[in-house]
């Protein structure tokens, strides 16, 4: 069945926060993380039919959805999980205030790696414990882990480690040796492992696997994986996510934590994940292509500049590009200036960098790509 991700729709005047950050229309915003496509039809059809029962009562998830997310693991993942082990969320960023809360004193350091998803960041800190960030290291221009600088940034006193994978800004889909190490690095610092899989869906390069964290070296009693269709099928606006916890201490501190906070989901957040898990399989395969062309678009159009050098992306569809050695003091702003809305890197913990999200009609994309080669170009710098 064909999937239109080539037409245009208007999302002005939607409430969009993508849409809305910039004052002026005329700028595309290529910042935060949310794809300029429809949903899979499969999910359209079955919020039209739920919008159409007219009641929105309190909700709670069904026996059949735990155990589609239970297949839905088995099927992409090889991944056996029970029932029990599900904790809902009305979001991932909710998610990683809980488990910031739950599995530190507060005062206490959370570690995690840098260039990092600004949750990441924030979540601790706004909970009163302390982030501790460990560099990512570039090894053969690609991103990894620096278990030296994790080394450092921990204390007899740490708990709990705040991981990404795939990873989000650098696209990196983290293979298994690199998991291995990471989990022997927690069961050593005795670590509760919080591994953020939301773009697990979204592998980009054909020779590369998600391997969740919990598999690993017999780690499903120190990690807590949180997850959610909401980027792969394009949901971030109904607020629907879940954590998988086989160890069921861990399961009740971050109850615990939860309770009289954290709302229930809605009513359509339950509808769209569960037809996503179940029947959207066509539609990602078909994204995931399209995604991939759109992938290679921006990196072969800015292979050749200097000053704009964009890391390869494995997984996720967002590009991570060091500008560091652009002579220009805010180069946000100034490809803002010029009609194209990027992340600054700053935000991530990596002055000098931006992100860019490609997940957009070919059409807006090359746009975009032509407003930012043309702001490079009259930067009056040597560009090649």
């Amino acid at each position: 069945m064909p999937f239109d991700f080539e037409s245009t729709i208007n999302r002005q005047n939607t409430w969009s926060t993508k849409w809305g950050k910039y004052s002026n229309p005329d700028v595309i915003p290529m910042w935060v993380a949310d794809m300029d496509f429809e949903t899979a039809p499969v999910i359209k059809e079955a919020l039209l039919n739920r919008v159409q029962h007219g009641i929105f009562g309190y909700t709670k998830p069904t026996r059949e959805l735990n155990q589609t997310v239970c297949q839905y693991l088995k099927r992409d993942f090889e991944w056996a999980i029970d029932e029990d082990w599900i904790v809902w969320l009305p979001s991932l960023v909710v998610g990683l205030s809980v488990v910031s809360r739950a599995f530190a004193n507060t005062g206490e350091g959370v570690p995690t790696n840098v260039p990092i998803y600004p949750p990441f960041l924030s979540a601790p800190r706004l909970g009163e414990r302390e982030t501790i960030t460990a560099p990512l290291t570039k090894s053969k221009n690609r991103w990894v882990m620096d278990f030296d600088a994790l080394e450092g940034a921990i204390t007899a006193q740490t708990r709990v480690m705040l991981f990404c994978s795939p990873h989000n800004p650098t696209g990196r889909v983290w293979d298994k040796e690199e998991l291995k190490e990471l989990i022997s690095f927690c069961h050593k610092h005795n670590l509760v492992l919080v591994s953020d899989e939301i773009h697990s869906g979204l592998i980009m390069d054909a020779d590369k696997k998600h391997i969740p964290s919990a598999t690993i070296n017999e780690a499903e009693d120190l990690t807590v994986t949180l997850l959610s269709a909401s980027k792969t099928f394009n949901l971030p606006g109904l607020g629907c996510a879940f954590a998988i916890v086989k160890n069921p201490t861990l399961r009740k501190q971050m109850q615990k934590t939860m309770a009289g906070i954290v709302h229930h989901v809605g009513a359509l957040g339950y509808t769209a994940t569960f037809a996503a898990l179940k029947d959207g399989r066509d539609w990602q395969i078909a994204l995931v292509d399209y995604l991939r062309k759109n992938r290679d678009l921006v990196e072969s159009s800015f292979h050749d500049y200097r000053f704009f050098n964009v890391n390869h992306t494995e997984a996720t569809y967002l590009s991570w590009i060091d500008v560091r050695d652009m002579p220009i003091e805010n180069p946000a702003n100034y490809f803002e200036q010029h009609g194209v809305g990027l992340y600054d890197g700053a935000d991530f913990g990596a002055p000098g960098f931006l992100r860019v999200n490609f997940a957009c009609p070919r059409p807006v994309l090359k746009s975009a790509i032509d407003k930012i080669t043309d702001a490079i170009e009259h930067a009056d710098i040597e560009i090649r």
